[in-house]
């Protein structure tokens, strides 16, 4: 068993705002050997980031708490859970997931009041929490969720399927998003986050568009020489 020496908010917290985050997608990994691709991943890693969902709210089934917890035990790196899953189970599921070792969690804005109240639950089990939104909802469902969030994360492709082109709309939408972080006076303490589509012509994109983190999937575990690739990643600016 790992000992973390930072959990909950103060990890998220502690995350690097000077460079992109390395946010590296679990469902990427070997899942037939997850602890030995945790290990060969573990010093380029600030953040794990699990995919749950409902096969509902998704297209298939991602992830489940005892694996979480088995996870959250063999890494000191935070662990962020993305709940894809239909509002009436989504505060159950970020008790059960929070329970099994999660960091953050990070619920859909399409979830509305009933993601408010998982956001408040969140907070009130120790963890810090997040919102999402689907490619095709309005940014503006974020605003409810502004004055509460660490992490604001928009999908730019459609949700649970890998393999797809980054949306055209990406882009636009991450800078909208920042702006409404900047109106409501919370810009410098939300991690904005890109999801899906991540190539390595698209991560440039995306950094210069102001994310703050893209979830790696393939492009880091595919990768025989991480530490080439999280070079080239930390180097990625934001547009002036």
């Amino acid at each position: 068993m790992t000992t973390k020496p930072l959990s909950g908010p103060s990890a998220i917290a502690a995350l690097p705002r000077n460079r992109l985050i390395g946010e590296f997608s679990l469902w990427s990994a070997d899942l037939a050997n997850m602890e030995r691709d945790l290990k060969r991943i573990d010093a380029y890693v600030d953040l794990h980031h699990i995919d749950v969902a409902d096969a509902r709210f998704t297209p298939g089934f991602l992830f489940f708490p005892d694996l979480v917890a088995r996870i959250a035990k063999l890494t000191a790196k935070p662990v962020h859970v993305h709940l894809m899953v239909e509002a009436e189970i989504v505060e159950e599921q970020t008790r059960q997931f929070i329970e099994a070792g999660a960091d953050l969690i990070s619920v859909h804005a399409e979830n509305g009041e009933a993601g408010l109240r998982a956001v408040k639950l969140a907070q009130e089990l120790g963890a810090e929490a997040g919102v999402v939104l689907r490619l095709e909802t309005p940014v503006s469902a974020v605003a409810p969720f502004l004055p509460e969030v660490a992490f604001v994360t928009l999908l730019g492709t459609s949700i649970g399927v890998k393999g797809q082109s980054l949306s055209d709309q990406a882009c636009p939408r991450l800078i909208e998003a920042r702006t409404l972080m900047r109106k409501a006076g919370r810009e410098a303490d939300i991690v904005l986050a890109a999801d899906g589509g991540i190539r390595h012509e698209t991560v440039p994109l995306l950094r210069a568009a102001g994310a703050e983190t893209v979830v790696l999937g393939s492009l880091a575990f595919g990768d025989p020489d991480l530490a080439q690739r999280m070079a080239w990643l930390h180097g990625l600016k934001v547009a002036a």
